[in-house]
């Protein structure tokens, strides 16, 4: 259940990512034209920018996923003003726009924006905006216009690398699960980063599977499925020369996170009777005053009377009990303040 400032939050982002959908598909309805006009171009290329903030702030990874692609295509238009519109191209960034702008109509819904839903739309647009970079390019080239590359190129040797680095992975999840395999797995994870070490994307996703192969919480037959997969996909998109592409996926970074401990019931029962203890506080007063009178289990003959003075603070009355009492006087003095406090 969502507190009230998280509703107000969600509600600000979805308000805000609306204006900037208006905004992008008002550009893109007449693409020539917004080329044309700088500051047109440069408006929905800050509209995707910030919905992509927004989404990865608040953790919708589908909508930062979506919003990247058109923001990352709305720059090649940029820098490049020689392109050549025509219906293909506004076709493809219409496609891609609509998938975002689905995304976020979900997420007002009634049953918000569910994982397995923003899954499958993201995978849907994975055709489209590889077919729209591959079209972009061509464009880019008839127009006697180089493409600006966004990330660093990786070398020629780059990609009979990535396949011994996958393959040594597999034999290491087929082995079985210990200590040394994780370790082993976390260095691969390092020489693949270090294949384009200046490669944001890149090595952001290359940290990624190392949290999600530290966390002992998984294990390999779940583990070993959803990281080459996601290794195999993003590193054909970096030599593909598509690294702005690259975003860890809702399932890998689910891996990443450890599952919250799990209170056995007798650690339930003693949280709940620390809970109703502080909720039902007994005025020091009244503390200070029935220990004073209390008597404690048939104390010895050569045992005077002792009376002691509580402090008005918790803390410190708590401690002049431990220096007054022994364990099991301690013991009696808590049953009958559990008693007070329940009648």
């Amino acid at each position: 259940m969502q507190t009230t400032k998280q509703q107000q939050i969600l509600g600000y982002f979805i308000e805000e990512a609306k204006e900037h959908l208006d905004s992008i598909e008002s550009g893109l309805l007449n693409l020539s034209q917004t080329m044309a006009e700088t500051e047109d171009m440069n408006q929905i290329f800050r509209a995707a920018h910030s919905i992509k903030g927004g989404a990865a702030m608040l953790g919708f990874n589908s909508i930062q996923r979506v919003a990247h692609h058109l923001e990352d295509y709305f720059k090649l238009l940029k820098e490049n003003p020689s392109i050549k519109v025509d219906r293909r191209l506004e076709d493809l960034f219409l496609k891609g726009f609509d998938a975002l702008k689905a995304l976020v109509d979900q997420l007002q819904g009634t049953f918000g924006l569910r994982d397995e839903d923003a899954e499958h739309i993201v995978q849907g647009t994975e055709p489209i905006f590889a077919e729209l970079g591959q079209y972009l390019n061509q464009l880019i080239q008839a127009g006697n216009a180089a493409p600006t590359p966004t990330q660093p190129l990786v070398t020629p040797q780059a990609s009979g690398q990535v396949s011994k680095i996958l393959k040594v992975m597999l034999q290491l999840f087929k082995q079985g699960d210990n200590a040394k395999s994780r370790q082993q797995l976390i260095a691969l994870c390092t020489r693949m980063m270090q294949i384009a070490p200046k490669n944001e994307p890149w090595i952001h996703l290359g940290q990624t599977a190392q949290r999600a192969i530290a966390n002992q919480a998984n294990p390999y037959a779940k583990l070993a499925p959803i990281l080459i997969k996601e290794l195999k996909l993003s590193s054909d998109l970096l030599l593909a020369g598509r690294s702005g592409e690259i975003i860890p996926s809702t399932a890998l970074q689910r891996l990443t996170k450890k599952p919250t401990p799990q209170l056995t019931p007798d650690q339930l029962a003693e949280a709940q009777s620390i809970t109703q203890v502080r909720s039902h506080p007994t005025p020091i007063a009244q503390v200070e005053a029935e220990a004073q009178t209390m008597t404690i289990a048939k104390p010895p003959a050569t045992l005077r009377p002792r009376t002691i003075s509580v402090p008005n603070d918790p803390k410190a009355a708590a401690r002049a009990l431990l220096d007054a009492f022994s364990k099991n006087e301690l013991i009696q003095l808590a049953e009958f303040l559990m008693k007070s406090i329940q009648s």
